[in-house]
């Protein structure tokens, strides 16, 4: 079978980048976020992310909020609702931990200013 761009990266590709965060899986999320193609694939990673997150032993809810803060200011204006909207789509203390870093980082605020 012949995977083809579109296929990659995978989701679990992408939510290793959010695990280990290190710089240069940074600047992958960034290559990523400029293509609006590749939405989804980001998405399904930073679910899949924030759900083994919530599964593990140990919850580095710091890590999370500086993964919330560093989207929160590197994402495009079209992806701060739906990263909100990741945020809030569970109770569990990964996402809440996750939501924190993006309000303090304000990225919906300055995508969608108020009038």
């Amino acid at each position: 079978m012949n995977a083809g761009p579109a296929s990659f990266p995978d989701r679990d590709t992408v939510a290793e980048k959010f695990g280990t965060f290190s710089e240069a899986d940074q600047s992958f999320l960034r290559l990523l976020m400029e293509n609006p193609e590749q939405d989804e694939r980001l998405m399904d990673g930073l679910y899949r992310h924030l759900d083994i997150s919530s599964e593990a032993k140990f919850l580095n809810s710091l890590k999370l909020e500086k993964l919330g803060q560093w989207l929160g200011s590197h994402a495009p204006a079209r992806l701060q609702i739906r990263l909100m909207e990741a945020g809030r789509s569970s109770q569990h203390a990964a996402y809440q931990a996750f939501k924190a870093g993006l309000s303090k980082a304000g990225g919906l605020d300055r995508a969608f200013p108020k009038a």
